[in-house]
């Protein structure tokens, strides 16, 4: 539902309800017609009031979309770079510790040969 159409139903609804309840109490005619150019105006006030606040509301929708629009990517891109930038910092630690790990296992087998050939 939009948001233009539910209001121009709450103050249809609201209209008709102040309406119903300024007719059916029991006032002189000149009483009654104060009342209800009072009402209509302050009804008016209310309704443009409303009608600004929406007009504020779609202006602010309206540049959150754009402004996410423009950031979206940028963050994206930021964290791409970033990520690179972190892989290509860990390629050589990476093979650095391979090394050491296959030097490390290089050191055992040849401790475990020279165990053998002292246990003969």
């Amino acid at each position: 539902m939009k948001a233009s159409t539910f209001f121009i139903g709450l103050a249809a609804g609201a209209t008709a309800g102040a309406l119903t309840a300024l007719f059916s109490t029991p006032k002189s005619g000149s009483e009654l017609r104060m009342t209800v150019k009072n009402a209509s105006t302050d009804w008016k006030e209310k309704f443009v009031d409303v009608k600004d606040q929406v007009a504020n509301l779609k202006d602010s929708i309206s540049g959150l979309t754009k402004e996410s629009k423009e950031q979206i990517p940028e963050v994206v891109d930021g964290v791409k770079v970033s990520l690179q930038t972190w892989k290509d910092e860990t390629v050589p630690i990476q093979n650095r510790l391979q090394d050491e790990i296959s030097a490390i296992q290089q050191s055992l087998d040849q401790l475990e040969q020279a165990m053998a050939q002292v246990r003969k």
